[in-house]
């Protein structure tokens, strides 16, 4: 490539960079200056205070009355449950999604057309309006308490305020982000292959486990990744159908930048969010380039 061609396509390149580190790159390190200053008298922040690591020791370490520092795991816990409650998440939008994905992939084009449209129809109601909805689904009056507490053998059960909640609430959020990718993999399929297999010998588990689902990977990959990455950052959900008794690290970072106007500590909070997302991204992309080489 040849000096002229580069400073081409850099000048090419140039809108597109500078829009991208306007938008995103300058939020970034204002959010993470933030979180190395300190709370302002009353709410904000102390511009004039001197750059520190303390909002992230808060994060595991608390001053005690004596002035001794000691283990403070509350927030290492809601940083564990908003994890596992992602990873349960994206484990039940694949065991629901797969199917749905395989099923849609064997219909006509007209078909398949209108189950994408029926998929998409959430997405023209806001997240709100949806999450309230399962709130009246949900209550211990609703026709589906009843129906469950009917059937139970062990005594009354509360589906509402609690991690089952949030871990319905956001698998019906997310559940389309796993499908799409999924259905875009299965739709060029050659289902040939399959019948491959079962002509020699193979069982449809087999088939299915040995033929099906490696071929499937890059979408069950990106769909995994569409719906963990979302489901870390989550906070209306959790707020609605676990009322408060389920936090997850998106409940804290909002209430420090509402209620506790404590925004340097919530931008430390929002930075181990993101540091954790990168750290899901890197690893899925290693992940990806090692089983392709």
């Amino acid at each position: 490539m040849t000096d002229g061609t580069a400073l081409r396509r850099f000048w090419l390149l140039a809108p597109a960079l500078g829009t991208i580190a306007a938008l995103i790159g300058v939020p970034l390190i204002l959010m993470f200056w933030i979180s190395l200053l300190q709370k302002g008298t009353n709410s904000g922040v102390d511009w004039a205070s001197l750059a520190s690591a303390s909002n992230y020791i808060r994060l595991v370490w608390e001053e005690d009355f004596d002035g001794t520092m000691i283990v403070n795991t509350s927030y290492l816990v809601i940083l564990l449950r908003s994890v596992l409650q992602a990873a349960i998440t994206t484990g039940l939008s694949l065991l629901f999604g797969l199917p749905v994905a395989l099923w849609m992939a064997g219909l006509t084009r007209g078909q398949r057309d209108l189950m994408l449209l029926l998929i998409t129809i959430p997405f023209w109601t806001n997240l709100l309006v949806r999450n309230y909805a399962w709130l009246i689904i949900l209550r211990d009056d609703g026709w589906l308490s009843h129906g469950v507490n009917a059937l139970s053998p062990i005594g009354p059960i509360q589906l509402l305020y609690n991690d089952l909640a949030v871990a319905i609430g956001l698998t019906y959020s997310f559940l389309p982000f796993m499908i799409l990718p999924l259905y875009t993999v299965f739709e060029k399929f050659d289902w040939r292959l399959l019948e491959a297999a079962q002509d020699l010998g193979a069982s449809k588990l087999r088939a299915l486990r040995r033929v099906l689902i490696p071929i499937a990977m890059p979408g069950i990959a990106a769909g995994s990744l569409l719906v963990f990455i979302p489901c870390l950052g989550a906070f209306v959900t959790p707020a609605l159908l676990g009322g408060g008794k389920t936090l997850m690290l998106g409940n804290i970072i909002q209430m420090q930048f509402g209620a506790s106007r404590n925004w340097p500590f919530g931008a430390a909070l929002a930075v181990v969010l993101l540091a954790l997302m990168l750290v899901v991204m890197v690893a899925m992309a290693l992940w990806r380039k090692r089983r392709v080489t």
